[in-house]
């Protein structure tokens, strides 16, 4: 499912970022009382209320400035704009409407997109009752929501009104979300740092040279699709543009590189995250692990330019091993080694694919489940808390891509992460999953009884 876009646009320093983190749940954007310190496009998928969307947050757009960085920075705040749903001005309520507004809801109204007005830094019923935002309908760009994004005043309205709009639909939450199987072709993503050989791997992979290949970094600037088929499976492979930590996206390229291959990875069933044999671990391969683990996406870790790498005399199992360590989270995941250039192992990456897709879509009995659970209990029974016991009553799969469970048990609450992960590592050995794993625990609930017949 592809998530709609929406993308916050203002002046410097209106608070867009406290507005983001806000909305996120999380301190995902860098807070500071000074103007200018959002540069680059922060991006954060978020489920709020039941609803799925992304959210970026753009640096302060100064329309007439003739600075480069203020030039840059608009243009990536035009390219949000460009690839958002609808859009969120956030307006200062404390400094009242100015030039800069004007000057930006102006260019706002030729994009076409649902607009909506956040005044913001209205912290008090007192600021209320003075209508501070009144002067803002002049800006004639729809809806006006008075805000505090520090002390979370206005914001669910905002949201609610936006999503609305949006038509977003409203789904189950947490544990009772069912993911049913994607069919048809194997939708298989190529990500990675630039530079680490993905368009030379894919060019291996396809057997011709279908995307240009060059040793500039930056060379792909899209999400471009590939059709093949192997041991008669089909694939959709998508080679995307070179992903950097966000403070190396300078360029224009690469800043509109990152939503694209977030929405690849949004798209795909299988993700295979390059690394390069050389320079493998890095703190952005780590970064993009991550996204692809937190995304529930079946993983396969491929480490490019290994015919580099065994000049060197360097061992696979030691390798992967330290690889492994680097990546603790992505334990699960198949390592594969090749080399885009010579063609070396390629297509053992299609094979791993076709394997953990099946694995990524299974359905597993009930029976089987908690035939499993108990023997986990028996074994090694969850931690007393506070000198009670802890119990898992039941087990159930509510759904697949990947692979999700309920454990009904009597404290939740008290199951550390320690005793989760040894509860996960069960269920991969048992199963044979080198996938990504939803485990969820709440509390059985009491059946209530009917009163005795008199």
């Amino acid at each position: 499912m592809i998530r709609p876009l929406i993308a916050l646009v203002g002046r410097p320093n209106v608070g867009k970022s406290t507005l983001f983190n806000r909305i996120v749940g999380r301190r995902a954007a860098i807070v500071e009382d000074a103007p200018g310190v959002t540069r680059d496009r922060n991006y954060a998928d978020v489920e709020y209320d039941g609803r799925a969307f992304s959210l970026v947050d753009t640096g302060g757009f100064e329309p007439a400035s003739k600075d480069p960085l203020a030039m840059l920075v608009r243009r990536q705040a035009q390219l949000a704009v460009d690839e958002a749903a609808a859009v969120i001005l956030v307006t200062d309520g404390r400094e009242g409407l100015t030039r800069l507004d004007e000057e930006l809801a102006q260019l706002l109204r030729r994009c076409g997109k649902p607009l909506f007005v956040a005044v913001n830094k209205v912290d008090s019923a007192k600021q209320e009752a003075e209508a501070v935002a009144a002067e803002f309908h002049r800006l004639g760009l729809g809806e006006v929501h008075e805000v505090s994004a520090e002390h979370a005043r206005g914001v669910v309205g905002l949201m609610e009104a936006l999503l609305a709009r949006l038509m977003v639909p409203r789904e189950l939450e947490g544990p009772d979300r069912v993911s049913e199987p994607a069919g048809g072709p194997i939708r298989l993503a190529i990500v990675g740092r630039p530079n680490v050989g993905k368009s030379t791997f894919v060019n291996a992979l396809t057997g011709e040279e279908r995307l240009v290949v060059a040793a500039e970094p930056g060379t792909t600037r899209d999400a471009i699709d590939t059709s093949l088929e192997h041991k008669g499976m089909k694939f959709v492979v998508t080679d995307t543009a070179g992903i950097r930590r966000k403070s190396s996206v300078a360029q224009r390229v690469e800043a509109y590189s990152i939503v694209r291959a977030m929405r690849s990875m949004d798209q795909a069933e299988v993700v295979a995250c390059l690394v390069d044999a050389g320079e493998a671990g890095v703190e952005q391969d780590s970064r993009l692990l991550a996204m692809v683990v937190d995304k529930g996406r079946a993983l396969v870790i491929v480490v490019n330019k290994w015919d580099l790498a065994e000049r060197e005399h360097v061992g696979r199992t030691s390798y992967r091993k330290a690889l492994l360590e680097r990546f603790p989270f992505a334990a699960f995941a198949p390592v594969v080694f090749c080399s885009g250039k010579t063609g070396q192992g390629v297509r053992a990456v299609l094979d791993v694919a076709a394997r953990l897709i099946e694995a990524h879509r299974a359905r597993f009995p009930t029976p089987a489940l908690n035939e499993l659970l108990e023997s986990i209990q028996l074994d090694h029974p969850a931690p007393l808390s506070r000198g009670r016991p802890v119990k898992l009553y039941y087990v159930a799969q509510v759904g697949s891509s990947p692979p999700t469970f309920v454990v009904q048990c009597n404290r939740p609450e008290a199951i550390g992460d320690a005793y989760r992960r040894f509860v996960e590592n069960r269920f991969r050995e048992a199963f044979g999953l080198e996938v990504p794993l939803r485990i969820f625990y709440r509390a059985r609930k009491r059946r209530s009884r009917p009163p005795p017949e008199r």
